[in-house]
This record gives structure tokens, sequence and C-alpha cells, in this order.
């Protein structure tokens, strides 16, 4: 069906690793059933990097992330690393893996399961069939511009310094990934800053408008500040179809974006970088979870959030779309049988541990399977 494709397996810390475990055997088992033929290998990233080789993210993890076709990440970070230096924390792991691959724009898909409708805090009615995308921009503005400390003043003050800023070809690259995007789903573009009070917001709204108005005139473009747009998310989400934003912005409202579904152990995410010259992009995949160090190795992780993660790399990287539809229709039937982790568990349904969700994610792909060979022969 493909040529082969490798990928990087990064499990990390706190249900890192069992959630990992899940996701491989779905790679496995689309290696046997469905005709892919993807090649994993492991790495090291987060604290448990730190106590094997002194730093969140070792070189020759690094360097196999660089050669492969994508990487799927599961969680870093946990309240044994608290102390450590600054510069050295798990998390920096993750975000120098993101910079060095130049993985600059952050796909958040907020999806609501019609079986899970009722986990979210807003009414039914208000989040029935909501499939939000917001595209952040992940390698510029505030959280990487210089200059940006601590220092201590001349009359003995400390002032902390962080710096927004962007440049056309940031923001750019990031508004063309939202609107191509947008052409395969609503066709619609928000783009949110805060163009009123920031050179950095007015700037990213002349270029994303020139940009469209250039190159994308088919695309409906809409664009909203930032704090209007949180308000929005609560008051009215389905108005939204593709949200594009900064790296601040997209980080506090992909939150809260996450927060409608119900649950965060649900979602998944991509990190992508430039297309080269033959169409590959470097990119990462990853739940949005975190690490929940308080639940590790308990056997109460949800694994579906790696699981459709898998999906978007089927999507995104590995232009397999039909397999990443089945997948996350297997998902939905999981959820539909009433089948439940501890995060989405409701009255009436039953609990699962990670593993045993895993088992039945695959009993579902097989009687997919075994249907839809069943429905040929007849």
């Amino acid at each position: 069906m493909s040529s082969k494709k490798r990928i990087v397996a990064l499990q990390g810390d706190g249900i890192g690793p069992e959630i990992m475990a899940e996701a491989l055997k779905v790679i496995g088992w689309f290696n046997e059933n469905a005709g892919t033929d993807i090649e994993v290998s492991k790495g090291d990233i987060g604290g448990m990097c730190i106590d094997k080789h002194g730093v969140p993210l070792d070189d020759a993890t690094l360097e196999a992330c660089r050669k492969a076709d994508a990487v799927l990440l599961a969680a870093v970070g946990g309240p044994k690393w608290d102390k450590v230096d600054y510069n050295i924390r798990p998390e920096a792991g993750l975000l120098k893996l993101r910079k060095e691959l130049d993985l600059f724009a952050n796909l958040r898909p907020a999806k609501v399961f019609d079986a899970l409708v009722d986990a979210s805090t807003l009414k039914p009615e208000i989040v029935r069939g909501l499939d939000i995308l917001i595209v952040r921009e992940l390698t510029g503005g505030v959280y990487f511009g210089q200059p940006r400390g601590i220092e201590t003043l001349e009359n003995g003050e400390r002032r902390g310094v962080n710096t927004q800023v962007y440049t056309t070809s940031e923001i750019l690259r990031v508004a063309r990934v939202a609107f191509d995007l947008a052409k395969k789903r609503q066709n619609r573009v928000c783009s949110c800053e805060k163009a009123n009070v920031m050179e950095s917001g007015k700037l990213w709204r002349e270029e994303v408008t020139a940009l469209h108005d250039a190159e994308y005139k088919d695309v409906a473009l809409s664009h909203m500040y930032a704090d209007n747009c949180a308000m929005q998310l609560l008051r009215n989400p389905a108005q939204f179809d593709v949200i594009v934003t900064d790296n601040l912005f997209g980080d506090i409202l992909s939150d809260e974006a996450a927060m409608l579904t119900g649950s965060l152990g649900m979602l998944p995410s991509a990190s992508l970088g430039a297309a080269d010259e033959n169409g590959r992009r470097a990119a990462l995949y990853e739940p949005i979870h975190g690490s929940a160090p308080d639940i590790a190795g308990k056997g109460a992780a949800n694994p579906l959030a790696i699981i459709l993660s898998i999906a978007m790399m089927f999507r995104y990287s590995f232009d397999l779309g039909e397999e990443a539809d089945r997948l996350e229709q297997a998902v939905e039937a999981v959820l539909g049988k009433g089948l439940r982790t501890a995060d989405i568990m409701s009255k009436g349904c039953t609990r699962l541990s990670t593993e045993d969700m895993g088992r039945a994610l695959l009993d579902t792909l097989a009687e997919g399977a075994s249907a839809s060979k069943a429905a040929a022969s007849a």
C-alpha cells in the first residue's frame, strides 16, 4: 500500500510509557492487517532523558528525529524534576525538538464525539457536532523572542522581560497552513491577535489579509481579537472552523477549546514543519494531556489521544487518509459501546484500564476489517 515509513517513538515520563505501549500496538495492527509498512525506533526525552544523559533531549535522539518521517511523543515532565535547572527542565527537551525541527505550525483539533457530548461543561446543544481546528504558530513570538530574562534594576527591583516579535515570513507560512487546511474543511479561517494594542498583532493582521487577497480569495477570512475569541469559544464555538493565531494566544485558546470537548484525554495534536522539495515535512504528533504523574503506573490513563495522534500522522505525514478515517471511526465506535477510561467515565458505562481500552480498540478495528471483507465478498 505504501513505501516504508520510519518513525521515532518517545515515551517520555509519567503515563507516557503506558499510553505509548498501546499506541505501538495500533501501529503494529495496521502493519499486519492494513498493508502499512511503518518502522518504529525509540528515543529518550524529558525527565527520563535527564536521568540517563543529563539533558532533556540527547543528541542521538535528536538526530534520529531529524531523519525520521515522523515523531510520536507521549508526554514529558513530572514533580521529580521540578528543581532541576530551568534550562534543562523536561519541557526544554520538547521545546528544543520543536525548534530544531522547525515545527512552526501546531494543529490542535477540538472535536466532540457524539458519545461524549454530555462530558462537556457546556450545554449539549452548544457543543454537539463541534469540530474546530486551531493552527498555532509554534516557534516564534513571546516564547522565543529576545531579549528575555530576569534582571535586577539599580533601585533593587527585579524585572522580568519577554519579547513578542514576528516577521512577515513567520506569519505567512503558518497562515498558508491554515488556509490550505480550511480548503479541506468548511473553508473558513478566523485569524486572531491583538492588533488594537500590539504592533506585532497589527503586522499579523496586515500580512494575513495580504496573503488572503493574493492567494486565497476563495477562503472566507475573518479577524478577531484574541480576548473576544476566548469569549466566543464559550458563547458560540460552532461559528469557528479554522482559527490561526500566534504562539501565546494559541497556547491559551487551544487549551480552552480543548475543554469544550470534556476531556483533555481525548485530544491529539500535530506540529508540522515546512515542506521540502519532495513535499516531505518534519512532523511531531502528541496528545495534549501531559504526563499526569498522579496516575502514572496505575493503568488509569486514557490512550485514545495518542491513538488519535496516530490518525493525524497517517493523514498529514503519510497521506493515508482512509487509514486515518478507519482509526478515528474505531475510536468513535469504542465510545459508542459505552467503554470508558476513568477520565471520561459516565453513568451506565464500563470502566476500562489503559491496556483494556487499547485492546478494545484493536478488537473494534478487527471487527471493522471483518465487516469490510464480508461486504466485499457478498
